[in-house]
């Protein structure tokens, strides 16, 4: 069979695609099926169904067959995702409280009527300034994680950066970085356009299946595992201590790094031991002020081995050669007055009344959820298929996110993420009340 015939094939099958002609959720014929209508040999239809496959447009599904997908639908990775102004947005985060844009104005008015304000005009150390990284220990003392050494803590333009500083600074393309099965997105891109390698850890309810963590670490060369111990995106779990020193103990048995994630950790207080407590020695220990604070500010922190510091701070000189120092400030200065105190005892206040109105709409469906969590998860019934979901809530002009964007590897499950966090109460009881009627709708078809 020709390049250009073995070609027509993928071609006629994307125009029919495109065109509607296959609609989402087809299932098109098993490969053996296809090669016998179209008189071609079994290896050239696999080859057809593979190549359609790497385009995005058909989802291949291990028992099941190969399903057409939804090609008007966002991109799967959710950092990607963009989000039209008239949508109701349940696929980001960002919490932000009433009175905030008023603080953000007293701060700028503290700023500039004190302070070394033409400091700001100049380079500042890469990893930040010393009395701010002191700050910025002594406010991890208060989550728990005690006795950090500021010189230990580098200054990041969010946890997103301080991420992407981890991964280009300590490993290298084509190193094994083990994650759990649903993971976050941001990572995940992180290590594709690094060419890091990633192998999924099965999971169970509570957190990695450790069985099958072992037996992974006998099989692969594994540099690094990359885990959210406390309160997981999306499942929502957090590891109990014991799972915490088994994750440790493999860890200094096969010599791997520990990256941990604690982005969402201040909604759960208080919270067991991090790794990065329990284990300097092994561990990166990445958060920021998004969720927190606010989505705007971008300024996080990487707390690193001392003796991995300096690799950190190489990263930040090359990509941004130091966090915006005006920033950085207001984030120390809300630090020091109580402010971020403040807003993460309201925010868990408020991730508390919205799952309550999780609860009170979701009455007829499952669903995985966290008490004090901006988030859900959905996992769908036999049948139906996410993207069918996912397009008919685009209808209604609902965002959400698919659990393919948080596949680690090439499987997922049939589910939904759903944010809580980015529309008002009366909005997001319209917006569960709609997702519960559509995918009841769609297990009645």
């Amino acid at each position: 069979m020709t390049q250009a015939r073995y070609k027509s094939y993928v071609d006629d099958l994307a125009n029919r695609i495109h065109s509607g002609e296959l609609a989402p959720g087809t299932r098109l014929p098993t490969h053996r099926a296809f090669a016998k209508q179209n008189g071609i040999s079994l290896v050239t239809a696999s080859r057809v169904y593979n190549e359609l496959i790497k385009q995005g447009l058909v989802s291949g599904e291990t028992g099941r067959g190969t399903f057409v997908r939804d090609v008007s639908l966002l991109p799967t990775s959710s950092i990607e995702h963009d989000v039209v102004p008239t949508m109701l947005d349940l696929n980001y985060i960002y919490p932000v409280e009433n009175e905030q844009t008023q603080r953000l104005r007293e701060a700028l008015r503290h700023l500039s009527s004190g302070g070394d304000l033409e400091g700001f005009l100049h380079y500042l150390p890469h990893v930040g300034r010393r009395h701010e990284r002191a700050i910025f220990a002594n406010y991890l003392a208060q989550r728990g994680i005690k006795q950090i050494d500021p010189d230990q803590i580098a200054i990041v333009g969010g946890a997103q950066h301080g991420l992407a500083t981890i991964v280009l600074g300590i490993f290298s393309p084509g190193d094994v970085i083990a994650v759990d099965a649903l993971t976050y997105p941001g990572f995940k891109a992180l290590a594709k356009i690094y060419h890091i390698e990633l192998v999924v850890v099965p999971v169970t309810a509570t957190g990695p299946d450790m069985v099958a963590f072992a037996r992974l670490c006998q099989q692969r060369n594994i540099r690094g595992y990359y885990a959210m111990p406390t309160l997981h995106n999306p499942l929502g779990w957090v590891i109990d201590l014991p799972t915490r020193h088994a994750i440790i103990q493999l860890a200094k048995q096969y010599g791997f790094w520990l990256i941990e994630d604690g982005s969402y950790a201040y909604l759960q207080h208080p919270a067991p031991p991090t790794f990065a407590q329990l284990a300097p020695d092994i561990t990166f220990y990445v958060t920021g002020f998004s969720k927190n604070v606010a989505t705007g500010l971008r300024v996080g922190m990487v707390v690193a081995p001392k003796q991995q510091i300096s690799e950190i701070e190489r990263i930040i000189r090359i990509t941004t050669w130091n966090t915006p120092a005006i920033t950085t400030a207001i984030v120390c200065h809300w630090i020091e007055s109580g402010e971020v105190a403040k807003l993460e005892r309201k925010k868990r206040r408020d991730t508390k009344a919205r799952q309550n109105i999780v609860r009170e709409v979701l009455n007829q469906i499952d669903y995985i959820a966290h008490q004090y969590s901006y988030f859900i998860w959905i996992p769908l019934p036999e049948g139906v298929r996410a993207e069918a979901l996912v397009s008919r809530l685009k209808q209604v002009n609902i965002a959400v996110s698919t659990a393919e964007s948080y596949a680690g590897g090439a499987s997922y499950p049939q589910a939904i993420r759903v944010a809580l966090s980015s529309i008002s109460y009366e909005q997001l009881r319209v917006a569960l009340a709609q997702i519960q009627a559509a995918v009841l709708y769609l297990i009645d078809l």
